[in-house]
């Protein structure tokens, strides 16, 4: 069952981050649908974070969409190469968002492999924003686009998965942020902890 609006309208981001593990993600481009089950997020906090795009109440082009509705992507492009996929949170003008990390490839293996030039599943095929951007053909022009509609969404699957075995650690790679590098926004499972 798709996510609907009050998951994302969730003021606690932390919460949705590690509520995130174990739904799956959605794409419909071009009549491939190609799907993961989450398995990795970071939150970011809005104007007090300093790790986030809006720290400072920061508004630019590029993270106007972050202050808008919940509920929509917020996509990035990262050293002028990566497109790295955000779902914003809380309510408008908190520019709350949350970082997909990492995925486990679920359906549509074959366009995944195809987008990413592997011929082979291996567990490198979505390590990462970036590749999982890339495997799910999520591509920075889709930032903006709502998660209720037919292009990217979330998905209920029940996905079986132990709750206990969600490991919450700092964020990687802000250590631009100085003490909220720190934070513990990251939550993270095993693949193999997923049935």
């Amino acid at each position: 069952m798709k996510l609907q609006l009050p998951f994302y309208q969730n003021e606690n981001t932390l919460e949705i981050a590690h509520n995130l593990i174990g739904k799956v993600i959605v794409t419909n481009f071009g009549n491939a649908k190609t799907s993961g089950i989450i398995i990795e997020t970071e939150a970011y906090t809005g104007i007090v974070d300093k790790a986030s795009h809006a720290y400072n109440n920061k508004r630019t082009a590029r993270t106007e969409v972050m202050f808008g509705n919940p509920g929509i992507a917020y996509v990035y492009l990262c050293y002028g190469i990566h497109s790295l996929f955000n779902v914003v949170t809380n309510k408008p003008g908190e520019p709350h968002a949350v970082l997909i990390r990492n995925i486990k490839p679920y359906k549509g293996i074959a366009q995944m492999l195809q987008r990413r030039g592997h011929n082979k599943l291996t567990n490198k095929l979505t390590t990462g924003p970036g590749t999982v951007s890339q495997a799910l053909g999520i591509h920075y022009s889709n930032s903006g686009e709502s998660l209720l509609g037919n292009k990217i969404w979330i998905e209920d699957c029940h996905i079986q998965l132990d709750k206990t075995k969600i490991k919450v650690t700092p964020r990687i790679g802000v250590s631009y942020a100085g003490d909220h590098a720190l934070l513990p926004y990251r939550f993270v499972i095993n693949s193999n902890d997923i049935n």
